[in-house]
């Protein structure tokens, strides 16, 4: 039975991501038909077409690999200026001249006026955001849903428990033995139950600023108030230094102050507000990990060849989320109602992914797209303030190499996570 549910949950999260990438393309659709731009195929996966329909001038259909989408609009580079369509001697001219042809084959004399290069900077703007727009809707409305009905998990400023000494982060058992100095909350007198409130005369809103001022403390003075049974408190002490992952690249450690204390963890329902300030901070994380996005599944390839355990924190692909989905749904460990939770903020994450991942400017993601038109709009606009003539629609075609090389990268990088993740999976439970 255990197994059953394992592949269910495995399966439906993997549906339910494709119907995100399904909405994803709405938002690339809806727009385009919108400001008249000639749309010819839409399509979930890549391949061989399993299924499919025709609306109007659309094709609507479902392909054997479903590991992604498009939306086929006509007219997505302009014509060569000043020169005819025959290729140019050259790799990159001739990759850019076969893109250009290819793109021109399935222009007819019926579409003029409907090709996406056509229409104003303003619209492609639109046409190419609308994917990534569709995805953040969808996570917030995911993570929202979740804030509402179930709550979301909260470090507050309640301590929990509090450290009775320093212990070395060498030693391998984790416990006070005599000599240890004492932490620096139990030498302020820090008690488990207190609320702290203010550090070093700064109110604190929450557990996660509280962190900050500390590690930016290092090993100076700080002045504590707790609220203990009602009386404010004020205790004394110095934070003590320690070493803690850097945030750009958590396999270095850098100096910052510990006071030594854990804080009371509760869940609680939250609105839109909060939701937006963690999808602020998930966007943070997300950025981070795109950064360094090669460099981490270049580890990911080595540990596989080397036999190295895998990092949990590393990269996976679809399938290693939908792996981790299955566990959770499979799992005694944790109730029905936290694991529908669970599963329903994984997939918002996912989401916001896709859309900051696709927001990358670089062809073909969308953000290279919308980088065109921006940079299309600017040199428009500057060359009205000029008098100049229309420098014309931005010729996509000459980011073609560029195109192909990121396609090849991401292709490699899927293959590899996907790999990794079946004979490898990072394992939850």
């Amino acid at each position: 039975m255990e197994t059953v549910i394992y592949i269910g949950g495995a399966v439906l999260f993997f549906a339910l991501v494709m119907v995100s990438v399904a909405l994803h393309e709405i938002g690339h659709l809806v727009p385009a038909k919108a400001f008249g731009v000639k749309t010819t195929q839409y399509f979930v996966g890549f391949g061989k077409t399993l299924w499919s329909t025709r609306r109007g001038e659309t094709e609507y259909g479902i392909k054997v690999l479903p590991l992604g989408g498009y939306v086929r609009m006509i007219g997505m580079m302009p014509p060569k200026p000043g020169r005819s369509m025959s290729s140019s001697t050259g790799m990159f001219s001739s990759i850019i001249d076969n893109a250009r042809n290819a793109d021109a084959d399935e222009i007819g004399p019926a579409d003029e006026g409907r090709l996406f290069y056509e229409k104003k900077s303003w619209q492609k703007l639109i046409v190419m955001a609308g994917g990534p727009a569709m995805n953040v809707v969808l996570a917030f409305l995911l993570l929202l849903l979740v804030a509402v009905t179930f709550g979301t998990v909260r470090e507050q400023l309640r301590i929990a428990q509090v450290s009775e000494c320093m212990i070395p982060a060498d030693r391998v058992e984790q416990t006070c033995q005599p000599g240890d100095a004492p932490s620096p909350a139990a030498a302020a007198g820090i008690e488990a139950g207190d609320t702290i409130v203010s550090f070093n005369g700064t109110r604190l809103t929450d557990w996660d600023h509280l962190s900050e001022l500390i590690r930016a403390n290092v090993d100076r003075e700080a002045v504590i108030v707790v609220d203990r049974n009602g009386q404010q408190v004020t205790l004394r002490t110095h934070t003590a230094l320690t070493g803690v992952p850097a945030e750009l690249d958590p396999s270095r450690t850098v100096q910052a102050g510990f006071l030594g204390v854990s804080p009371v963890v509760e869940r609680v329902q939250e609105g839109p507000v909060e939701v937006v300030g963690d999808m602020g901070e998930m966007s943070q994380t997300i950025f981070q990990v795109l950064i360094r996005f090669p460099v981490r599944v270049f580890n990911v390839a080595a540990d596989l060849v080397t036999g190295q355990p895998r990092d949990v924190n590393g990269p996976m692909s679809i399938v290693g989320a939908s792996r981790i989905a299955g566990e959770m749904a499979s799992t005694d460990q944790i109730p029905v109602s936290e694991k529908a939770a669970g599963l329903i903020s994984t997939l918002g994450v996912v989401n916001l992914f896709f859309a900051l991942f696709n927001l990358v400017p670089l062809l073909p993601l969308d953000g290279g797209h919308i980088a065109g038109a921006l940079y299309e709009w600017l040199r428009r606009g500057v060359a009205k303030l000029f008098r100049r003539r229309d420098p014309g629609p931005f010729d996509v075609a000459k980011l073609m190499p560029v195109a192909y090389a990121v396609a090849i990268v991401v292709g490699l990088s899927g293959a590899v996570l996907i790999v990794a993740d079946i004979i490898d999976p990072v394992t939850l439970f």
